[in-house]
């Protein structure tokens, strides 16, 4: 019973710590002494809109085809995965326990 309450605790507590916008305003350094100034942050934001318009062949930059980008992640965490599966599935039919007459 106590390790239920202080793992949901804990996973509340971090729900509530990702919520809070301090950390981000600090790491920006947005609204600190010397830190950038909320003009310079559009400036940045809008050339970096400009540059984006102007390559239109560079796309957002996410490699989806890469090995190290979205798919050739998902394909080799897939294959790594499915791997482990057929193994499990193919000793689990000739196992101990597999019901006899049935394949």
């Amino acid at each position: 019973m106590k390790r239920s309450i202080y793992a949901l605790s804990t996973l509340a507590l971090c729900m509530a710590m990702s919520t809070l916008v301090l950390p981000v305003l600090a790491y920006s350094g947005l609204g600190t002494e010397g830190g950038i100034t909320l003009e310079e942050h559009l400036e940045l934001a809008t050339r970096k809109v400009e540059t984006a318009d102007a390559n239109p062949a560079t796309g957002s930059g996410t490699p989806y085809l890469d090995a190290d980008g979205v798919l050739g992640a998902s394909l080799i965490a897939g294959a790594i995965f499915g791997g482990i599966a057929t193994a499990f599935f193919v000793r689990g039919k000739s196992g101990r326990y597999a019901a006899y007459g049935r394949g």
